[in-house]
């Protein structure tokens, strides 16, 4: 079962990607299964999805604590706490400009930075950096492909479909390629 979590502030569009991973990981053919927790109910305030999804039906019903993956959308977030959600081999992306040495880790999780905001920055996207680091998270899963992605995301983006659809394939060619900071 591959179980994420995702971690962003209020705003930032931690909740929006989560439901487009979990629309476009169902679009697969997995069973998915997706909930969220929010600090205070306002901008700026961590807020975490978490997802399952697996060929299987999902029966657990508990919080994620070792988590497969994670997508981290704010490096200030990215501290012991958080990384201890994760299993000892988690995949970790997180929007970040600087080296991945230069990052909090905890035992064997791969962190891979992405500077998210350049590339928003690219496709006139301002700040908003869900679909980049969408991308990349999903080239470095390797699941949903690219093509089932993108698609979700030109469905179910509130505006700029075009931008978003771009931004994702830009992170994510890069990503398939790299595990340097990617800008």
């Amino acid at each position: 079962m591959l179980e994420i979590i995702i971690l962003g502030r209020g705003g930032q569009g931690a909740q929006t990607a989560g439901n487009q991973l979990a629309k476009a990981l169902f679009a697969k053919g997995n069973y998915v299964q997706t909930f969220s927790t929010y600090g205070g109910a306002r901008r700026g305030t961590p807020v975490t999805s978490s997802l399952r999804a697996d060929s299987q039906p999902i029966r657990q019903r508990c919080n994620i604590t070792s988590a497969t993956a994670m997508l981290c959308f704010d490096d200030s977030l990215l501290d012991e706490a958080f990384l201890k959600l994760g299993a000892e081999d988690a995949l970790v992306v997180v929007n970040s400009a600087r080296s991945a040495a230069s990052l909090p880790s905890l035992g064997n999780r791969r962190i891979i930075p992405v500077d998210g905001k350049a590339i928003a920055r690219r496709n006139n996207m301002g700040k908003v950096v869900n679909s980049a680091l969408l991308g990349a998270f999903v080239a470095k899963l390797d699941t949903p492909d690219i093509d089932t992605m993108c698609a979700i995301i030109e469905d179910t983006a509130p505006a700029k479909k075009q931008e978003n659809v771009t931004a994702c394939r830009e992170a994510w060619g890069l990503n398939a390629t790299s595990s340097e900071v990617l800008a």
